[in-house]
């Protein structure tokens, strides 16, 4: 299945008072690089299906840390898609300052179309969508 890896350092807002990267900002920094995947595969987070607006919400996360993330750490999110469902998509990451591992996660985003009631419904991934997830370039310098 394809990979990307997607680049970011810790910034201060994304540290509590000790200067440690926030447990809640590492599922921030893996929805990133999901977004980063997505619109390599020419959909984003934000996209049109069914002829109406759609998105990706989450059926499930996970993150376990290994290893703090201070202010300042530039980190490489590693994706990896390990299961393109009917509906859905799950995601593991790793991700690495340097060589050392800081954390591990996994999700599984849902694609959906809006109802005019304004709700999310799921629906089938797009057949074109699903083609191009598996072209979708492994990095951003990759992306052009």
């Amino acid at each position: 299945m394809n990979e990307r890896i997607t680049r970011r350092r810790v910034e201060f807002s994304d540290t509590d008072a000790g200067g440690v990267m926030h447990f809640s900002r590492y599922f921030t920094f893996m929805e990133s690089a999901e977004d980063d995947f997505l619109r390599a595969a020419g959909s984003g987070f934000m996209h049109e299906v069914e002829g109406r607006p759609g998105g990706w919400p989450k059926a499930a996360v996970s993150c376990e840390y290994l290893s703090p993330a201070r202010h300042g750490d530039e980190l490489e999110v590693h994706l990896k898609v390990t299961r393109v469902g009917r509906r859905s998509i799950s995601y593991e990451f790793t991700i690495r300052r340097g060589a050392e591992e800081v954390a591990r996660g996994r999700t599984t985003s849902v694609c959906c179309a809006l109802t005019t009631e304004g709700r999310f419904r799921p629906v089938p991934i797009p057949e074109a969508l699903r083609r191009s997830l598996a072209e979708a370039p492994s990095t951003p310098e990759a992306a052009g």
